[in-house]
C-alpha cells in the first residue's frame, strides 16, 4: 500500500511539472494567451485515472495560487485564480475530471479524443462565463476573444494527445499503476 501511495504522489508530481513547463510555451494572441497548458492537461487526463489527474491539476493551480510562477508567461499569485482568465484556470480540473473518468489506458483513440474534446468544452464554458462575468465584456466579443480563436488549435492539441495516448498504451499498459 505505502508504495502505491509513494508512486501515486510521484506521478502526480511529474503531471503538475508537465503541466507548468507546457504552460510556458505561450503566445499572446489577445486577453487569452494560447498555450500548451490543456495539451498538458489533456495527456494527463487521457493516462491518469481520475484521482491522480485532477490531484495534478489541484497542485498546478495551488502552487500558483501561493505565487510560484507556474501559470503562462510565468505568472502566479491567487489574483490569477479570480481575474478575467480564471475560468479557464478552474476549468482544468472539470477538463481533467471528465477526460479521465471517459477514458483509461485500453481506450480507443475516438473515445480518447471524444473525451478530450468534451474536457475542452466544459473549460471553454466556463473560462467563456468567468471572463464575461470578470471583464463586462459582451457576447460577441467574449466568444471572438475566449473561445472562436482557440478552437482550431485546440483541436490540434487534441489530437497530439490521442496520438501519444496511442503511443504511451503499451508502457502504461505494463506499468500496474495506470490498471
Amino acid at each position: 500500500m505505502q508504495t502505491t501511495n509513494t508512486r501515486s504522489l510521484v506521478h502526480i508530481a511529474i503531471a503538475t511539472a508537465l503541466i507548468a513547463a507546457l504552460s510556458q510555451i505561450s503566445l499572446s494572441i489577445g486577453p487569452v494567451p494560447f498555450t500548451l497548458q490543456t495539451l498538458a492537461i489533456a495527456l494527463v487526463a487521457c493516462i491518469y485515472k481520475p484521482k491522480e489527474a485532477i490531484s495534478s491539476v489541484a497542485l498546478y493551480l495551488a502552487l500558483g495560487a501561493i505565487g510560484l510562477p507556474v501559470f503562462a508567461g510565468f505568472s502566479g499569485g491567487f489574483a490569477s485564480l479570480f481575474g478575467p482568465t480564471a475560468g479557464f484556470l478552474w476549468g482544468f480540473l472539470l477538463y481533467a475530471a471528465i477526460t479521465s473518468s471517459l477514458t483509461s489506458p485500453n481506450s480507443h483513440p475516438l473515445q480518447v479524443f471524444l473525451a478530450c474534446c468534451l474536457g475542452t468544452v466544459a473549460c471553454f464554458l466556463l473560462g467563456c462565463l468567468v471572463f464575461k462575468l470578470v471583464s463586462g465584456a459582451n457576447w460577441a466579443d467574449t466568444l471572438a476573444w475566449t473561445v472562436f480563436p482557440f478552437i482550431l488549435p485546440d483541436l490540434a492539441k487534441i489530437a497530439v494527445a490521442t496520438l501519444c495516448h496511442q503511443l504511451l498504451r503499451p508502457i502504461v499498459k505494463k506499468e500496474a499503476f495506470f490498471n
